[in-house]
This record gives structure tokens, sequence and C-alpha cells, in this order.
């Protein structure tokens, strides 16, 4: 019954929703950088194929993806330690643990820890709503695409005139080349030809994969958001009733 005990005490010590938060947040942070990392590679090489004759039309296209890939280097390394910090400090100020040990001892330098951590996870929060929303362009091009070269392949099958042609692809539409690129749009049967090519296909959903990783981390932060909100009460709480070393 002792060791029965023992083991009893260490899972109710286990701040379940920080620890949920961190694996969250490792899974999406994971798949973000490494399936963005990859499609911006495969894009560089996706626009200059079919998109761009000319190296200028897209040098600041590819400064952008260069400079953007050493971006994500940074913030794998800043969510593995942050996720660190918020798994230790729900450790720490968790209920869980107060229940453990009996007491807790409040003091206002970690009410202050608490509230930093409050305010910063609301903070990337609020910014990794803007990342979610910006990787979400490169994926609305490859799903449009993929339902241009759809509809290509059922006028080529369905009509005798070449109506498949007036279907287009601008690239410029949406950022990725200034106007003045050339070719930067394709259309008809060319069109249709690209979307069978693995250039696509692997970009497509390694863009996929960014956009869930982006997704996913956006929750964690969220769960942490919730998690250290209601840690920051019970410190306050216990604050209150003067419980203290």
């Amino acid at each position: 019954m002792g060791c029965y005990d023992c083991c009893i005490r260490c899972l109710g010590a286990v701040p379940y929703t920080s620890l949920l938060a961190t694996l969250l947040c490792y899974t999406g942070v994971a798949l973000f950088c490494g399936g963005g990392h990859e499609a911006l590679t495969h894009t560089r090489t996706f626009i200059e194929l079919y998109f761009a004759r000319d190296v200028q039309d897209f040098i600041v296209l590819a400064d952008f993806i260069k400079y953007f890939q050493y971006v994500i280097y940074g913030l794998a390394s800043f969510f593995f330690l942050y996720g660190l910090l918020l798994l230790a400090e729900g450790f720490y100020t968790t209920s869980a643990v107060k229940q453990t040990f009996g007491e807790f001892r409040s003091t206002k330098f970690g009410r202050c820890l608490s509230l930093t951590f409050i305010i910063l996870t609301y903070v990337l929060a609020v910014i990794w709503l803007v990342v979610f929303g910006f990787t979400a362009i490169p994926l609305l091009f490859f799903i449009n695409m993929e339902s241009s070269c759809h509809k290509v392949n059922i006028l080529s099958e369905t009509t005798m005139f070449n109506q498949q042609a007036r279907v287009c692809m601008d690239a410029r539409m949406f950022g990725f080349l200034p106007w003045n690129a050339v070719p930067g749009i394709v259309c008809g049967n060319t069109l249709a030809s690209i979307c069978k090519t693995p250039e696509f296909y692997v970009t497509y959903d390694l863009y996929i994969c960014a956009f869930a990783g982006a997704g996913i981390t956006l929750l964690a932060l969220f769960v942490y958001v919730v998690a250290t909100t209601y840690n920051y009460a019970i410190l306050r709480f216990l604050g209150r009733k003067g419980i203290r070393y």
C-alpha cells in the first residue's frame, strides 16, 4: 500500500493540462517548422520552374524564403525552451501539487511570475494567430490551383472547344511574384500538366503539414493561457488567505 499510495500521489502531482499543452506545442511546432522549411524550399523551385523565367522576377521571394527559414530555426528553439518553462510552472503551481504536499506557500514573486507567463503566452497566441493566417495564403494558392486543374480536366473531356485555355492560375495575385513577372500565369493544359508533377503534390502536402502545425500550436497556446490563468487564480486565492512561508 505504501508503494501504491506513493504512485497515486505522484500521478496526482502531474499538471495534466500543462503537459497536454506542451505535447501539443511540440507537435505543432515540429510540423510547422519541418513542413514549413521544406515547403519554402520546394516553393522556390516550383515558382522558378513554372511561373518565372527571369531570376530577378523572384529575387524578393527567394530572399524572403531564405530569411524566414532562419526564423524557423529560432522559433523551434524558442518554443522548445518556452514549453519547458510553462511545464515547470505548471508543476509548481498546479492544485495537484498543493494537495500532494498538504499546503502551499505563495509569495509575491511566484504570483508575479505566473502573471508574466499569462501575459507573455497571450501575446504569443495573438502573434501566432497572425502566423496561422499567413500560413493559409500559400495553402489557398495550391487549393485553388488543384481546383483549376480539375476544371481543366473536366472541360477537356466534355467540350469540343478550347475552353480549358481560359482557366488560368496567376501566382502574382497572391503576392508571390511582382506584376511584371513573366509569365507569372499558366493556363489550360499546361496548368493541368503542372498539377500532375511530383513538385506540386510534395509542396501541397508540406503546406498542409505547416498549416496543421500552426493550428495545433495555436491551440496549445490557448490551453497554456487557460492553465496559467487558473494557476494564477489559485495563487491569488491562497495569497489572500495568508498561506505563506
